[in-house]
């Protein structure tokens, strides 16, 4: 079975790293639970997220909501420079007021069917020259400097949703490659994970031999089916846990039909017990 591992860890409300890699590398699938945005300077990148394949460009901009199966593909030698920013979840639901929450650019994307916003002249704008400065305060040591880059990450993120809700300057591309029988089986899983799920009957209701929805969904999105279901299930078990929903409801919720195979599954894949989770959230 394939297993994907959770990386970065995020004990802050946000962190920004500037990388860049000169020579050519290789990336496992991997999720994260938090937020991930990232901001493509130069290379010749591209990113897979949940059966979707985007080409990136200078500048575009990655948006990764917790819990997305993704991983670069780097295609050529050249170097790979990016700015990345992780966000706790927790800090963003912090930040709503009644009408507006900061995670609307990652709902956008779900609803665009997009994880890649390309900004016109992004490097002309008050977004690029706000994301310079933060990147500038996590060099340290000035008067007030948590408080200037907490300032400075909210601002960049309530320009960032702007400019994500105005078409005429922000664009969520389609995706480069994308095999249009997949992406209706991902949704279906998503929208089912409560339920019984097996191969056959995904088979069935997309109208494909079982040989070849599997041959299919791991040429697609790099893993099988029944790895992609179970992690999937254990993301939103774990994500219930957390917001105070109990062990044994999250396990049958999220589609578990035994507790024990659940709580084994759980603690192989988030190297702690769910019981252990629920005591910490």
């Amino acid at each position: 079975m394939d297993s994907y591992s959770k990386t970065g860890y995020l004990k802050d409300d946000f962190r920004l790293f500037h990388i860049t890699d000169e020579e050519e590398n290789s990336f496992s699938y991997h999720y994260h639970d938090f937020y991930k945005i990232l901001i493509f300077i130069r290379g010749d990148v591209t990113y897979h997220i949940e059966g979707k394949s985007f080409d990136l460009k200078p500048y575009d901009i990655v948006l990764v909501n917790a819990g997305e199966i993704h991983k670069p593909v780097i295609n050529s030698s050249s170097a790979y420079e990016r700015v990345i920013l992780y966000i706790s979840p927790e800090f963003i639901d912090s930040c709503r007021d009644k009408a507006d929450s900061l995670n609307q650019c990652f709902v956008q994307a779900q609803a665009s069917r997009s994880n890649v916003l390309r900004i016109e002249l992004f490097s002309q704008s008050r977004l690029y020259q706000v994301l310079q400065e933060l990147e500038k305060s996590f060099e340290g040591g000035a008067f007030a400097a948590a408080l200037y880059q907490k300032a400075l990450f909210m601002e960049f993120l309530i320009l960032l949703n702007r400019f994500s809700m105005d078409s005429y300057s922000g664009t969520y591309i389609e995706n480069s490659r994308c095999n249009s029988k997949i992406l209706p089986v991902l949704d279906y899983i998503a929208e089912h994970l409560a339920e019984d799920i097996s191969i056959d009957q995904l088979a069935s209701c997309f109208y494909m031999s079982r040989y070849y929805l599997m041959h299919l969904f791991k040429q697609e999105t790099g893993y099988s089916v029944a790895s992609y279901i179970s992690t999937k299930r254990l993301l939103r078990a774990r994500a219930l846990i957390q917001n105070g929903m109990s062990v044994t409801d999250a396990c049958y919720q999220c589609g578990f039909k035994n507790y024990s195979s659940f709580s084994r599954a759980y603690k192989k894949l988030f190297h702690t017990s769910a019981r252990g989770e629920r005591n910490q959230s």
